[in-house]
C-alpha cells in the first residue's frame, strides 16, 4: 500500500531483507534517492529491516536508518504495509523470499545472481509474473552514466555493426590462501564462485550493451583448495582461522574465462578472478565496432574512452570523455560538470529507475527476465565446462534446468 508523507508525496514502504554489503548499499540509495531526485513520482520509506542476527541487524537498522528491526523474513514478507521486498542476502535464500514476497503481492528487488540455479531462477521469474508485481534484478553497474553513454553510442550506430566485446572482473581478495573460507566460497550458498559474483555483471553488460550470446565455451579453476574455517563470517569478510588447524574446501571457482559468439555475429572473450593481485576491482570492458572503438574501466567509473575511424587523421586515437555534464545520464541532479560520483550513486540510480517503473505501470530494466537470461548464459558456460565443447545458448531454453 503507498502512503503519503507529510509533503503529500507518495510514498513506497520498502521492507529490505539482509542488511551487509549490499544492504549498506541499498539503504545509502533509499536514503539519497528523495534529496537529488525530489521529483521522483514515489519516494521509499524506510519500513523495515530483517536479519537472522538480532544484535547486528538492529546495529544496521540504527547505523542505515530504518524504522523497525525484523528477525523473521517471513513476518516482513506478510505484512500488508509493505510494498517493496529487497532481496541482498546470500543467494541460497533468493528463491523461497522472492517466491513467497510474490505470492503476497510484493514488488521486488532482488540481488544478483537472481538464484543458485537457472531453474530456480524462472520459478523466481514466474511467481512474479503470475502474482503481476514489478521486479527488478540487481545489476547496478547499467546505471553508471559512462555506461549509459556507451550504450547510446552502440545504439545509434557511431561505432558501427559491433565485432568485438571483451571484458574482464578482477579482483585480488582471495590471494591470500589463510583468508577464511566464508559464504562465497561455498557451492550450496553461492552457486559458483567469481563466475557468478562477478562474471554476471559482465554477462549483464553484454546482453545490455551488444545483445544475445548465441553459443559459449569457457574454462574454471580454483587455486586455494581449502581455507581456514572462520568463527565470523560475511561475503567479503571474516575472522579467520588462523589460530585453528581446522580448515575446509573451497566448492567454487577461484577464476573464470569463456568465449562467446553473439546472435549478431560479433565475438566475445570474458574473464572473472578474485585472485589477481592489484586488481581491487577492475571491471572493464572494450567494444570494437566496424566504425569506431569504445571501453571503461569502473576504477575509474566516470570516464568513458572513445575513438571514431572518421577523425581527422592527424588526431586519431582514443580521447576520454568526462560524464560529467548535462548531456550524460542523471548528471542534472548531482553536481557541477567536472564533479564526479562513485559506485555508490549507482544504486541510488538503480532505486529510481524501479520506483518509477512501479509508478508508471512497466517492468523495470533490468528485470527478473534479464537476470534469467544471465543465468542462462552462466550455466551453458557450467555445461561447456562440464562436457568440454561449444554450448548454444538453445540447449539452455529447450532444457529448463
Amino acid at each position: 500500500m503507498t502512503t503519503e508523507n507529510n509533503n503529500k508525496k507518495k510514498t513506497l514502504r520498502v521492507g529490505m531483507i539482509g542488511y551487509k554489503f549490499m544492504g549498506k548499499a541499498h539503504s545509502n540509495a533509499y536514503r539519497a534517492m528523495p534529496m537529488f531526485f525530489s521529483d521522483a513520482p514515489l519516494q521509499p520509506e524506510m519500513a523495515v529491516l530483517c536479519g537472522r542476527n538480532a544484535a547486528g541487524a538492529e546495529e544496521a537498522r540504527v547505523q542505515f536508518g530504518w524504522q523497525e528491526l525484523e528477525t523473521d523474513w517471513r513476518q516482513v514478507v506478510a505484512r500488508d504495509d509493505i510494498d517493496l521486498i529487497d532481496i541482498n542476502t546470500p543467494s541460497d535464500a533468493h528463491l523461497e523470499i522472492a517466491v513467497e514476497a510474490a505470492r503476497s503481492g510484493k514488488h521486488i528487488l532482488c540481488e544478483k545472481p537472481l538464484a543458485l540455479t537457472l531453474a530456480d531462477s524462472r520459478t523466481m521469474l514466474r511467481a512474479a509474473e503470475e502474482a503481476g508485481v514489478k521486479h527488478m534484478t540487481g545489476f547496478n553497474y547499467r546505471f553508471s552514466p559512462a555506461v549509459k553513454l556507451a550504450k547510446k553510442l552502440v545504439e545509434e550506430g557511431r561505432l558501427g555493426k559491433v565485432h568485438h566485446f571483451r571484458a574482464r572482473f578482477l579482483q585480488d581478495w582471495l590471494v591470500d590462501p589463510e583468508f577464511p573460507l566464508v559464504w562465497r566460497l561455498k557451492k550450496e550458498i553461492a552457486g559458483s564462485g567469481a563466475q557468478s559474483d562477478l562474471g554476471a555483471h559482465l554477462v549483464d553488460l553484454a546482453r545490455y550493451l551488444v545483445g544475445e550470446f548465441e553459443e559459449v565455451i569457457g574454462m574454471t579453476e580454483t587455486f586455494v583448495k581449502e581455507r581456514p574455517l572462520p568463527s565470523e563470517e560475511g561475503g567479503q569478510s571474516g575472522k579467520d582461522g588462523t589460530d585453528q588447524v581446522q580448515r575446509g574446501p573451497v566448492t567454487v571457482d577461484d577464476a573464470a574465462v569463456f568465449m562467446a559468439r553473439f546472435v549478431d555475429g560479433a565475438l566475445g572473450s570474458f574473464e572473472a578472478s578474485r585472485s589477481a593481485p592489484g586488481h581491487r576491482s577492475t571491471n572493464a570492458f572494450e567494444i570494437n565496432g566496424s566504425k569506431g572503438s569504445l571501453r571503461f574501466d569502473f576504477e575509474r567509473m566516470n570516464e568513458l574512452e572513445v575513438y571514431f575511424t572518421d577523425d581527422a587523421e592527424d588526431v586519431q586515437g582514443f580521447r576520454r570523455v568526462l560524464c560529467t555534464d548535462e548531456a550524460h545520464a542523471y548528471s542534472e541532479a548531482w553536481w557541477p560538470p567536472g564533479h564526479t560520483i562513485g559506485f555508490e550513486h549507482t544504486f541510488t540510480h538503480e532505486v529510481l529507475e524501479f520506483i518509477s517503473a512501479i509508478a508508471e505501470d512497466r517492468q523495470p530494466s533490468p528485470s527478473f527476465v534479464d537476470g534469467v537470461k544471465c543465468q542462462e548464459v552462466l550455466e551453458a558456460v557450467e555445461r561447456s565446462i562440464e562436457e568440454r565443447r561449444w554450448v548454444n545458448l538453445s540447449e539452455m531454453a529447450e532444457s529448463g534446468s
